[in-house]
């Protein structure tokens, strides 16, 4: 997971949102499931998604038609461990 995406993709006010409504979810999110927390079309929602999928911090998994999310909660937790030992290394020396 790259860290630049990761930040990036966490930048973004409905992106958090989505992030947050995934993470109080026990099972995979469909679209339709995840965008009951945003004020955007599902077009958009499925965009945000992508960008989510692309920086590591969600999985896809197809089923039909539909495509259903969950959070990458191990890698998430993981790249933002590194950078906290990244930012304590370089301001402590």
């Amino acid at each position: 997971m790259e860290q630049e995406l990761v930040f990036k993709a966490l930048s973004d006010p409905n992106r958090m949102k989505i992030l947050n409504n995934l993470c109080s979810r026990d099972c995979p999110c469909n679209v339709g499931d995840v965008a009951c927390c945003c004020t955007v079309d599902l077009s958009v929602v499925s965009r945000h998604l992508s960008i989510l999928k692309n920086a590591g911090i969600v999985s896809a998994e197809k089923r039909g038609k539909e495509v259903f999310y969950h959070v990458n909660r191990s890698n998430v937790a993981a790249m933002l461990r590194a950078t906290a030992d990244q930012i304590e290394k370089s301001c402590c020396s």
